[in-house]
């Protein structure tokens, strides 16, 4: 992408008006009664208009105590800046953490530690929400997978186009079937299909380029509102969900759940018996809940035609381009 970034206030300076457009459109109908908000450039953008409509709209923002929530900072300036009246912080620990395990696992029909860790916040702040009388809440996914992410910045335009259309074939979202078993609904105005197929037609620089001497994804939405929101906060780099919540830390903090003599024995089992491979003590916890839960993955994820690949890790049968396993999170399959 090196040689394609060049870009005057003309090429984009049209494109403006045309991206507040469709934003304020999809916000409009797809109107929620509340925002998860961890005031990243997508979620900031929802807030800064929804609450034109409902200027007293609940926002919720997920924290991990023993972790080291990198949203926190830029909550704090956006709930001042808009003056979110009705916001609040749904602090939860390790406990309660241990306590959904085997709830988020169900949901998703995974043991994946990542999607684990980034679907313990969103789930702990669905249910919070919903305990509040709320049923329609506004989330911010799919700006990263119509965009790029960072992770995409080295390939050729070439090679950009390729991985956008394979992860659009496979985008998931854990919010979804989170929300769906809580009996509540997400409102994600990113993924109405007008954003979808306006976002997947623009120009690669567009979509991504520079700001003081950065590169950055979804560049003409924070050229859009980097007039009406803290530039900090428009200008934020991208931050995992486990990275903006805390959730991290679970990696580390789940370590202590087992003894290595108690992991080593529990692994070798694993793989014995259902012929799956676990990567560490933390994926061990998820998998034993998957495993009373579901069954062995081999037999869950089953394919009597012959037309998904199997993981080499869980020996699920799963159908991507993208060479990822939904199952157990394993890279490449």
């Amino acid at each position: 992408m090196k040689n394609k970034m060049s870009l005057d206030q003309k090429e984009y300076f049209r494109f403006i008006p045309e991206t507040k457009d469709i934003i304020k459109r999809v916000i409009k109908n797809n109107f929620g009664d509340s925002i998860l908000f961890s005031a990243g450039t997508d979620t900031s953008i929802i807030a800064y208009e929804a609450i034109k409509y409902k200027p007293n709209i609940p926002t919720l923002t997920i924290a991990f105590e023993q972790g080291d929530p990198k949203d926190t900072q830029y909550v704090k300036k956006m709930v001042e800046f808009l003056k979110l009246k009705n916001h609040q912080t749904r602090v939860f620990d390790v406990e309660e953490a241990l306590e959904n395990v085997s709830k988020v696992v169900k949901a998703l029909r995974t043991f994946d530690p990542m999607d684990i860790r980034n679907s313990m916040a969103i789930y702990i702040g669905l249910t919070c929400l919903k305990d509040q009388g709320l049923s329609k809440i506004f989330t911010g996914d799919g700006l990263d997978e119509l965009f790029g992410y960072p992770w995409q910045f080295h390939l050729s335009e070439e090679e950009f186009g390729k991985k956008q259309l394979d992860m659009w074939a496979e985008m998931g979202f854990s919010s979804i079937p989170l929300s769906k078993v809580l009996g509540i609904e997400v409102k994600q105005p990113y993924l109405d299909s007008v954003f979808m197929d306006w976002a997947k037609k623009l120009p690669l620089k567009i979509k991504i380029n520079m700001y003081n001497n950065e590169k950055y994804s979804k560049w003409i939405l924070r050229k859009a509102y980097e007039e009406d929101l803290p530039k900090e906060v428009v200008w934020r780099p991208k931050t995992p969900l486990e990275t903006g919540t805390g959730t991290a830390a679970l990696n580390t903090i789940l370590q202590e759940q087992y003894t290595d003599i108690e992991f080593t024995e529990k692994r070798k089992n694993v793989l014995e018996e259902d012929n799956v491979q676990i990567r560490d003590k933390e994926q061990l916890l998820y998998y034993e809940a998957f495993r009373k839960i579901f069954g062995k993955p081999m037999e869950v994820f089953s394919d009597s035609n012959n037309s998904t690949k199997t993981c080499p890790q869980c020996k699920g049968h799963v159908k991507t381009r993208i060479q990822f396993c939904r199952i157990c999170g394993a890279y490449p399959i």
